[in-house]
């Protein structure tokens, strides 16, 4: 039986913050992503969302021996969804393809929820390192939600698998942010989230 294979279009890009095999870029169309709350995290989340006539970049890589709970414990909060029908790739076997996605009925308005800059950056890296600077920026042109503040953990981060980025990797996540008026607040002015 061959691998299942997930598509991975936020932190599961970067492919420092994980070790599935045979990772390989794809595109998954019908889906934009967005930024959402949800009740099980006080900051806010990157998912899918289904949005006919558009398509986002991302990673496809093998879950071997289909043993999904390791990912799905990554992806806690997240639903995985059938996408093999959706997902355009250069994969020879067309294996099943799923991706994660929080629900409809678990998103909440986005309150007093953040976007943790070091998750941020993570995302922003992988697709720097494997779409280059035109990947970055179809990253934040695809992503909807960029009103929701930002919070400035780089000094001490929050998300678990953080990454240290290069000078130039910062600089355009920096540069982006600016671009959409992002509203970035630092540490001391903004209530940080429980352990993530």
């Amino acid at each position: 039986m061959k691998d299942p294979y997930f598509f991975g279009y936020g932190s599961l890009v970067n492919t420092k913050s994980h070790d599935y095999p045979d990772p390989r870029p794809a595109t998954l169309n019908g889906w934009r992503r967005a930024w959402v709350a949800t009740p099980r995290f006080a900051v806010v989340l990157l998912t899918g969302v289904r949005a006919p006539g558009h398509s986002i970049q991302g990673l496809i890589a093998a879950v071997p021996g289909a043993d999904w709970a390791a990912l799905d414990a990554r992806e806690s909060g997240y639903a995985r969804v059938a996408a093999s029908h959706a997902v355009d790739h250069d994969h020879p076997l067309q294996p099943d393809i799923a991706v994660y996605s929080v629900a409809p009925e678990h998103q909440l308005e986005r309150d007093s929820h953040m976007i943790l800059l070091s998750y941020l950056d993570v995302v922003v890296q992988g697709f720097h390192e494997v779409f280059g600077e035109t990947g970055v920026k179809a990253f934040f042109d695809t992503t909807d939600g960029w009103d929701t503040p930002i919070v400035d953990d780089r000094a001490d981060p929050i998300y678990p698998r953080h990454q240290v980025l290069t000078n130039a990797q910062t600089a355009l996540v920096d540069d982006h942010l600016d671009r959409l008026s992002a509203q970035v607040k630092q540490r001391h002015e903004a209530p940080l989230p429980p352990e993530f």
